[in-house]
């Protein structure tokens, strides 16, 4: 949601670029998606705006910033009469540098098989305007500044009211964009299973339960590439990962895919349109997904033209997943 600005969204209409329009824009539609929770990504103003007006609308938060000069970050919205916040962790992929030895390489040759199958151009928007000419993001055979790229994330168990006593865990995240460094995402994407299958096993430990998981959020990833594959499988083509990497990852299936196929798209702009965003969660006897959130169409007149627009204040459509859950 940050980083829109009219140099960036020159097919935009002005006015709904504007953070005034835009924000209320934003307000209206999180409000009348009524969800028990909401995973955002890109969101600044959180302090000064989400905290505050979505604790009006019946909503704690918890929120993560991104690392360096960046403003934006993720959050998690969650409904006070629905949910209880147990415990929460926070996710920094810069963290994935201290784990690198020197001179180790991040996949065994670093421009063989780095490119996601036909990402190129994927999310140009946003994260483009800060994106540095590579000659200004140090050595790329530096796996320390490969991997240095400020990205985070977050996640958290909830108590949830009904059914009475039972515990999900949320994670929200927001993948490295560059389709040519897709290593990176697939570093990162294993980093965010690692760090959430150990938190499931404090959680489960702590609080003696089994607790059901949904993961969430802009992975930069379209349906079918080397990153989307890892985090519905646990494989990965890539070779040499880092070593701290090498934990059993939680199994996850997409919400979408599990029933109804993925949507066509969910970021639409004139260079770019493909699904970028998902919801997965770890099957079980537990939860299933029961209902889905529709998207329009790509001839469908309210994103012709490409996002943002009057009718999305976003150049990312929301998804959204009705979940049941089947054990109290």
């Amino acid at each position: 949601m940050a980083y829109v600005k009219s140099s960036l969204f020159p097919h935009s209409p002005s006015p709904c670029l504007r953070w005034k329009a835009r924000s209320q824009a934003i307000l209206s539609i999180l409000k009348n998606l009524g969800a028990d929770f909401l995973c955002l990504q890109e969101v600044d103003e959180y302090d000064s705006f989400y905290k505050g007006n979505m604790e009006s609308h019946g909503y704690s938060s918890i929120y993560v910033q991104r690392n360096g000069q960046k403003r934006d970050g993720c959050g998690i919205f969650y409904k006070q009469d629905s949910a209880e916040l147990v415990l929460e962790e926070k996710i920094e992929y810069n963290d994935l540098v201290n784990s690198i030895q020197d001179g180790q390489l991040l996949v065994d040759d670093k421009h063989d098989g780095v490119h996601t199958n036909g990402n190129k151009g994927a999310e140009p928007k946003n994260d483009s305007a800060l994106k540095k000419a590579p000659e200004d993001r140090g050595d790329p055979n530096d796996p320390c500044v490969r991997l240095k790229r400020d990205c985070v994330g977050i996640m958290a168990a909830f108590k949830l009211k009904d059914p009475p006593h039972h515990v999900v865990i949320v994670a929200n995240t927001h993948l490295y964009w560059d389709p040519e460094w897709a290593d990176v995402k697939l570093a990162q994407a294993k980093y965010l299973l690692s760090r959430l299958a150990q938190f499931k096993t404090l959680v489960s430990n702590r609080l003696e339960c089994s607790p059901s998981v949904i993961v969430a959020g802009d992975f930069n990833s379209i349906p079918g590439d080397k990153v989307y594959q890892y985090l519905i499988s646990g494989n990965s083509s890539l070779a040499q990962v880092v070593e701290c990497l090498e934990d059993l990852p939680i199994p996850l299936c997409s919400a979408y895919a599990f029933t109804k196929g993925e949507p066509p798209f969910t970021n639409c702009t004139p260079d770019f349109t493909d699904t970028l965003d998902y919801i997965f969660f770890s099957p079980t006897d537990d939860i299933k997904p029961v209902s889905f959130l529709e998207l329009p169409e790509p001839d469908s007149p309210d994103v012709v033209g490409g996002l943002p627009n009057n009718s999305h204040p976003s150049d990312h459509l929301p998804i959204g997943v009705g979940f049941e859950i089947t054990r109290e």
